[in-house]
């Protein structure tokens, strides 16, 4: 039998019945849309979708959102919560309408996260070309500026026929449920294909279930690494976001308490221990703990449990000092198993790290990190009561801590980009493996009101804390009008301190004295940005977009605020002043951004002179994982 249907009525039909299964679980492996309608969608998905909605087949929710990019910022916090095997779509219509995805398919790309992307695109017939918004390419006729999506995406189609649907859409689930090949998934769908007709098999709309194993690294790889673990002194175990997206938390708790070995984490994997646990040492790298980079520094066996080592990670391959320092990698993915010259462990986390503790035959090690995590543990309880100065504006740190006290276990903070992420790296303190959640890995300002978003809708019953400092509000606050649509309540927390405040550091750090950082008016006479402060309101700004507002005037204000928030049935905004200058405790790390080699300015020499000192301390880890 088939089915007569328009391609984009069939697009929708297929995704209502693709389900995913681990551990026998199954779930929506398409839980939705999410798009803005316009040219080039409004007549194909779009009526597919409101027809589905006014019918009820088949069941494919609609939310409608008001920025592009963001909607895939939302389909990244949702697919995050549910561990990877649940997604939306995002649908958008032709020329800026589907550019405006392309940070956000990158973002998912880098993360390793599935999101499906429906950009529209031109005429297939061409009868009419150049349409509205079709970027003309002299040299070739089949090129659209959607052909931009191809290096950020796992996997790209361009459907130019209906017949050729079943094809692109089978290959695009493949991918989107694949832990090895997943991020961001393109199908471009010229706006006329959209609406044509055509008779498709009732087989492409049964219900399929893609089954997500838990691969087992090879026995003889598991040999090998438990051989060189077994003959370590100081190994460190390194837990990125893969022990959080496999559900192995409490596998690696206990391989950490009947092996003694020390954990530290990455902004992914961070939570992936509660923040008490005995061998936890907190976060590693340019934004981790004093205890954990000391650590790292001195180790002779690393071992790496879904972390991809971003620079961060690695403190721009500083971190690890011994020359004769081996890794071993447990990753579901070769092509991060194996780096840093490692010996790679291929396989799920949960399933790796089960294999791996029997083969080290009650190997034990006794390094003892308490004194120092209890001097650390101190330094952040001094951190969270700052200075207490009456009259000072309260510091970063300050807020973090009072949000942290606030959060029940299974509430969640959401942030992106700037300062903060380097600050709740080193003092959060997670009591849930869903806790944190900040995207670091493409470090997207704006991410964080779009994502909150996303992680709400994923998990309902859970109070959702966005952490948004101005620069990031400025950039993207739109999905507040969303959240506000949907009756989603979310409480935002606007952190304002006029400016770029990590790039302001970064720009000390390289000579470049706060240059273009400041909220300031333009001085007409010097031609800097060091006026008087702009008059800008954003806490007016989130009341117009239909959020209820809270001012905080300092600390106190905060803390009855957020009370507030919490009894409230709608998205609640906390305004909050705080002061640029002061800084979270040092990581006693480094991170490499160049810095100019030649230059007229005193500044910008001195900062070359310390990086050249940086430098210095870089390895290449040639060494194999297994000599």
């Amino acid at each position: 039998m088939k089915q007569r249907l328009t391609v984009g009525q069939a697009v929708v039909r297929f995704l209502a019945n693709q389900w995913t299964e681990r551990d026998g679980v199954e779930q929506r492996a398409v839980a939705g849309f999410l798009g803005i309608l316009g040219h080039g969608n409004v007549a194909g998905i779009g009526q597919a979708l409101l027809q589905a909605q006014r019918t009820g087949a088949p069941d494919m929710p609609f939310r409608l959102a008001r920025n592009e990019q963001a909607m895939v910022h939302t389909a990244v916090g949702y697919t995050r919560m549910r561990n990877r095997l649940s997604t939306m779509a995002c649908t958008a219509s032709i020329g800026p309408g589907s550019t405006n995805m392309l940070t956000g398919a990158a973002l998912a790309t880098v993360n390793r996260l599935p999101v499906l992307l429906l950009p529209s695109d031109v005429f297939a017939s061409r009868a009419s070309s150049p349409v509205l918004q079709e970027l003309e390419d002299p040299r070739s006729g089949d090129v659209s500026v959607n052909d931009a999506f191809r290096p950020l995406s796992r996997f790209f189609d361009r459907i130019w026929r209906p017949e050729q649907l079943p094809h692109a859409l089978l290959s695009a689930m493949r991918v989107l449920t694949d832990p090895v090949e997943t991020g961001a998934v393109t199908l471009c769908l010229p706006q006329d294909l959209q609406t044509e007709a055509y008779e498709y098999p009732d087989e492409l709309f049964a219900k399929r279930v893609w089954h997500v194993p838990r691969q087992v690294p090879d026995p003889l790889a598991v040999e090998r690494a438990a051989a060189v673990i077994r003959g370590a002194q100081r190994p460190l175990i390194i837990a990125g976001g893969g022990v959080i997206y496999s559900e192995a938390s409490a596998a690696l708790d206990r391989f950490a308490r009947e092996t003694g070995i020390p954990v530290a984490d990455t902004q992914a994997g961070k939570g992936a221990l509660n923040w008490d646990h005995p061998n936890a040492v907190g976060g590693i790298g340019a934004t981790g703990t004093p205890v954990a980079n000391r650590l790292a520094r001195t180790a002779d066996v690393v071992i790496g449990v879904g972390t991809r080592y971003s620079d961060f990670t690695t403190a721009s391959r500083t971190a690890f000092q011994r020359p004769d320092v081996r890794f071993v990698n447990l990753n579901v993915t070769g092509f991060d198993a194996g780096k840093l010259s490692a010996l790679p462990l291929v396989g799920d986390a949960r399933a790796g790290l089960n294999a791996l503790l029997p083969a080290l035959h009650g190997r034990r090690f006794t390094g003892d990190v308490r004194d120092e995590m209890a001097a650390w543990r101190a330094t952040v309880d001094h951190a969270y009561r700052g200075r207490g100065t009456p009259g000072d504006l309260p510091t970063q740190a300050e807020v973090i801590g009072v949000v942290n006290e606030a959060c029940g276990a299974r509430d969640v903070v959401v942030q992106a980009a700037g300062s903060l992420p380097g600050d709740l790296q080193r003092l959060w303190r997670a009591r849930d493996p869903k806790q944190y959640h900040v995207e670091y890995g493409y470090s997207c300002m704006g991410f964080e009101i779009a994502g909150a978003l996303g992680i709400k809708l994923a998990e309902p019953g859970r109070e959702v804390f966005a952490l948004v400092g101005d620069g990031s509000y400025l950039m993207m606050a739109q999905e507040i009008v969303t959240a506000v649509a949907e009756g989603v309540k979310l409480i935002v927390i606007i952190v304002e301190n006029h400016g770029y405040a990590s790039i302001g550091g970064l720009s000390e750090q390289v000579g470049s004295q706060r240059f273009g950082t400041e909220y300031r008016y333009r001085n007409q006479r010097s031609g800097d940005y060091d006026g008087p402060r702009l008059p800008v309101d954003l806490a007016a700004n989130a009341e117009s977009l239909g959020a209820s507002v809270i001012r905080c005037r300092g600390i106190a204000d905060l803390v009855e605020g957020i009370k507030a928030a919490r009894e409230a049935d709608r998205l609640t905004v906390l305004h909050i002043e705080t002061d640029p200058a002061p800084s979270a405790p040092e990581s006693e790390s480094w991170w490499e951004v160049p810095v100019a080699e030649v230059a007229t300015l005193h500044s910008t020499r001195d900062a070359r002179a310390e990086y050249l000192a940086g430098k210095r301390d870089q390895r290449h880890h040639l060494r194999p994982g297994g000599v």
